[in-house]
């Protein structure tokens, strides 16, 4: 029982970060990280947003703790907290494909059966 109460107090840090996962920038904006380090304008520019909202998502994902921020001068850098977190996102894209490859499925199974009546 211990352990699921130990659990219980990580569910909502994982809602956090589920959240902050729940725009499609900020999941670009990983990956782009996770390739190698940008300063806000740099990466703004590399995903065709503008700097305040790259500063924007920047911020949740910081405050989540999914990216950090190193003072280079007059320049801030950032850079992925954990390489752990592409590979979660590479393993969420799986389930995903793995999922919509069996929608598919059905729906030509439902396809030929609609046909063959």
């Amino acid at each position: 029982m211990a352990l699921l109460a130990e659990q219980e107090k990580l569910i909502p840090l994982q809602a956090e970060v589920c959240a902050a996962l729940a725009n499609p920038q900020r999941i670009l904006m990983l990956c782009a990280l996770a390739e190698r380090p940008y300063h806000v304008s740099s990466l703004a520019e590399h995903l065709g947003l503008s700097q305040p909202v790259a500063s924007r998502h920047l911020k949740v994902l910081r405050e989540r703790g999914l990216v950090r921020a190193e003072r280079k001068g007059a320049m801030v850098e950032y850079r992925l907290s954990d390489p752990r977190l592409i590979e979660a996102l590479h393993l969420l894209r799986a389930v995903l494909e793995e999922h919509l490859t069996q929608q598919w499925r059905i729906a030509l199974d439902a396809a030929d059966k609609a046909g063959a009546s």
